[in-house]
């Protein structure tokens, strides 16, 4: 089942553990995906789309040794 709760910057700086004004920063610079869902000027993303987003980030990557 698909979690179709809608994370906010907290929650995402939460999630890969930096502050919120860091996800803010990513968004500015377009280095955060699209937000799913946007209510009053908020952007909200669900976190289906964080995580396949984390996954592919550079330097998030598995090493091999």
């Amino acid at each position: 089942m698909t979690d179709r709760r809608l994370w906010s910057y907290k929650d995402i700086a939460a999630h890969i553990k930096v502050q919120p004004d860091t996800v803010r920063s990513y968004r500015k610079h377009g280095l955060l995906p699209s937000p799913d869902h946007v209510e009053s000027g908020k952007p909200y993303w669900y976190p289906d789309t964080i995580r396949a987003w984390v996954a592919g980030r550079p330097g998030n990557r598995s090493r091999r040794e």
